[in-house]
């Protein structure tokens, strides 16, 4: 007698594909339904999948919350400036949302258990594992449960007819979302290789970008971009607008040794336009209107967010209490900023809030607004232990 019912989380990628005919196989379920989250991959991509899925699967769900993602998940990252180790993060975003997704579904079929088809060795499994754990689901992981490798993967595939589009000449592993692009594998792995350039789809090379800087100007309300070059946009066609302007400009590559949660180092090589002339600006414009004391109590706040949000514990109940603090701090958060796109750089060339704590009367070396003597007291105070300290050592 067999299981019954799996809800595999279903990309339309070798992994995943392969999971379809193992589940039957070798676990013994009885039924397979794969669910694609559309999370603003390529629409190609999603419709790959969706073809595939109904193709090789007992039932197939593509579910589109492109919108939702921005709203919720990536529009949170933008106030909290969310970079883990230096770069935007993107991959980590999307994966709460698509595992809540595999739940309603799983809830909604009446199946016995839910599939993924991530390995023991990357960050997905655990932040899929956390929310699917949190449902009190049971969780099927062949990749890692199986032990499997690349090479016996795409054999397996071909053993069972399905198309897969990696294969040992081409063995990347490719992730997007609209406000990120992963590319790891294959030759990658070797930290020293110097990566091809057709890897890269998202960003012309530096080198290739035009001659001529790109000004663009982004407004924003309340910690979110609102509108590029003052016309209105949609959070997403905002993103994808700018990452077309930013790509064009050779912005937005990282290429890095990343620490998993697990403690492995890996390659990762990552696209992101937008995220990064985003983020650029963001930081700047909390320069312009939040005080000291919130920018240096923040810069630990962002911190700790990127760490929770990269290991996907969007449920801890400090990731909330982080939110609440960076949602305060961005309600003073409006204005804009110009950034000047130009072969892979990013510098911000002006900037206005009518919140901002800067005021050129108090600044201007010509205003008689403050008046200079009064500093005098302040100076003799300024860093008296230290100079009597000093003063010890004599």
């Amino acid at each position: 007698m067999g299981k019954g019912k799996v809800v595999l989380a279903f990309s339309g990628g070798l992994d995943t594909s392969i999971c379809v005919p193992l589940l039957k196989e070798h676990y013994g379920f009885d039924e397979v339904i794969t669910v694609a989250v559309d999370v603003g991959q390529p629409e190609a991509d999603i419709e790959r999948a969706t073809q595939k899925g109904r193709q090789i699967a007992d039932k197939h769900y593509t579910i589109d919350v492109k919108d939702r993602f921005v709203e919720e998940y990536i529009f949170p990252s933008i106030k909290a400036n969310g970079s883990y180790e230096g770069y935007p993060m993107g991959t980590s975003l999307a994966r709460p949302l698509i595992a809540e997704e595999i739940v309603n579904i799983t809830r909604s079929e009446g199946a016995e258990a839910v599939a993924h088809g991530c390995t023991g060795k990357g960050n997905d499994q655990l932040r899929f594992d956390f929310i699917f754990r949190s449902a009190g689901l049971e969780i099927i992981a062949p990749m890692r449960e199986m032990n499997l490798t690349r090479d016996w993967e795409i054999e397996y595939a071909r053993e069972h007819g399905i198309p897969v589009s990696v294969g040992r000449e081409n063995p990347y592993s490719i992730d997007e979302n609209c406000w990120s692009r992963s590319i790891e594998g294959g030759i990658l792995e070797n930290p020293a290789h110097h990566p091809p350039e057709d890897i890269y789809a998202w960003t012309v090379s530096p080198t290739q970008a035009p001659d001529t800087p790109e000004t663009v100007r982004i407004s924003f309300e309340k910690g979110v971009p609102v509108a590029i070059n003052e016309e209105d946009l949609t959070g997403l066609a905002l993103i994808q607008r700018l990452n077309l302007i930013a790509g064009r400009n050779g912005v937005g590559r990282n290429d890095m040794i990343e620490d998993r949660i697990l403690g492995i180092k890996a390659r990762e090589i990552y696209e992101h336009p937008a995220a990064t002339a985003i983020l650029a600006a963001h930081r700047d414009l909390e320069h312009l209107v939040l005080s000291r004391q919130e920018l240096a109590f923040k810069q630990c706040v962002d911190e700790k967010w990127a760490e929770l949000g990269y290991m996907g514990l969007v449920h801890e109940p400090l990731f909330a209490a982080l939110n609440a603090f960076i949602d305060t701090t961005q309600q003073r958060l409006s204005g804009t900023v110009d950034v000047v796109l130009y072969k892979g750089s990013v510098h911000v060339a002006g900037r206005s809030s009518v919140s901002g704590l800067y005021s050129d009367e108090m600044v201007s070396f010509d205003s008689p607004m403050l008046d200079q003597t009064h500093s005098v007291g302040f100076s003799a105070f300024f860093g008296l232990q230290a100079r009597m300290h000093k003063n010890m050592d004599r």
